[in-house]
């Protein structure tokens, strides 16, 4: 038996007239959770919706989406009303949605919005409280499930990165009643005890339900509240919680932020390296302009016959030295020459001088008044007669 092959074309074409002859599917209520969401500028909204085990392509066009109350978000359960048909082109069948409602979770989106703007305005979020994370951390806490694949990812990630580093996980519940108090209480007990350099809280993606514990307000007031920086992990690359907006760093994935905790020792080494040679290099530098400056200074006359100057210094002394001794001399012959030519006066002008002509001094023996009159003399009074060559005592015989 011999089949004719046909194209592609037509066999999408066939699938396609199938559904669309299918009235069930011309008219279908699917519920689930958006992803993917797109909001195209030309009014056209693009999303798939899904739910545990399977996923479908949607598209809403503008004539549609302008008649919707809310605006879609990845994560929300909605419900869906509108038909299946295929894509000929890409041969996808899809959901062409005409109605779409909130399934449940709008008040969850109410309570994230209102949450956030609160602990946004108390300050909460400002990047001025945002903790350092350290470098070269030796412990790493972890607060996230026991038996997921979050902690084997940051195990793996941090010991391949580093070896020598030590994860201490802290278990806690991630998702269900009850588990935002206990991750609140883990935080605690990890600052209370000093458990760790840097802590990292997470889980894998998820719903907004089952995230719902990172975004309650007792997790983000321990978070603000701990000592020891946080990295926030929490689902995937698209979803943000309220943790993510009060910790210190928030990392897309589990994996992240292990490699934004931990550095890389292979980098350290390298980097280590690199500034060796470097150092290496600066000193030989270095050790080459302190040799040229000191061959240059050793070159100067003063290093070469470090002598001279005070020699040099030696001679202007003994010539300052020479010149003032001639200055003084020259001062103590004219100091001589006025001195004797002075004298001479004074000679010239010495009563002592007419005595060599022949005269005498008389003065009165007990006053020592020189006589000038013979009214200075009285009888009986004695005198002195001073001579060229010595004195005289007499006593007045006879006064007339």
């Amino acid at each position: 038996m011999e089949y004719n092959p046909i194209t592609v074309t037509d066999l999408n074409k066939y699938i396609k007239d199938k559904i669309d002859n299918d009235e069930m599917l011309n008219n279908v209520l699917v519920k689930g959770e958006i992803s993917n969401f797109k909001n195209h500028y030309t009014g056209h909204m693009y999303f798939t919706l899904k739910d545990e085990n399977s996923l479908i392509k949607c598209v809403m066009f503008k004539s549609y989406t302008t008649h919707l109350t809310f605006m879609p978000k990845d994560g929300m359960k909605v419900m869906i009303l509108g038909s299946v048909s295929v894509f000929e082109r890409d041969g996808v069948y899809q959901i062409y949605a005409k109605a779409m409602k909130e399934d449940g979770l709008g008040s969850l989106y109410t309570a994230y919005e209102e949450l956030k703007k609160k602990l946004e305005q108390e300050g909460l979020f400002a990047q001025e409280h945002k903790k350092k994370i350290p470098f070269m951390p030796k412990t790493i806490g972890v607060l996230t499930s026991n038996t997921g694949a979050v902690i084997r990812d940051i195990i793996n990630v941090s010991t391949r990165r580093n070896p020598n580093v030590h994860i201490r996980l802290y278990p806690v519940p991630v998702q269900g009643p009850g588990a935002a108090e206990k991750i609140s209480e883990g935080i605690k007990f990890m600052n209370e005890n000093k458990l760790a350099d840097v802590l990292i809280i997470g889980r894998g993606g998820g719903s907004l339900e089952d995230l719902w514990p990172f975004n309650e307000e007792i997790v983000a007031r321990s978070i603000y509240d701990s000592e020891i920086p946080i990295i926030s992990a929490v689902g995937h690359e698209t979803d943000f919680t309220i943790a993510d907006f009060v910790a210190d760093l928030r990392a897309p994935t589990p994996s992240a932020a292990a490699e934004l905790a931990v550095a890389n020792i292979d980098d350290v080494k390298e980097s280590l390296h690199m500034y060796n040679n470097r150092y290496k290099v600066a000193l030989k530098k270095k050790i080459e302009l302190m040799r040229l400056s000191y061959e240059k200074c050793m070159s100067r006359p003063a290093f070469k016959n470090p002598t001279q100057k005070i020699n040099e210094q030696y001679m202007i002394i003994d010539m300052k030295l020479k010149k003032l001794q001639s200055s003084m001399l020259l001062k103590l012959k004219e100091a001589r020459t006025n001195f004797v030519r002075e004298t001479s006066k004074l000679d010239s002008l010495s009563p002592l001088k007419t005595l060599t002509r022949g005269y005498s001094i008389v003065s009165n023996a007990e006053s020592g008044k020189i006589v000038k009159s013979i009214n200075d003399l009285h009888q009986n009074d004695n005198i002195k007669i001073r001579l060229i060559d010595g004195e005289l005592n007499g006593t007045i015989r006879d006064g007339s």
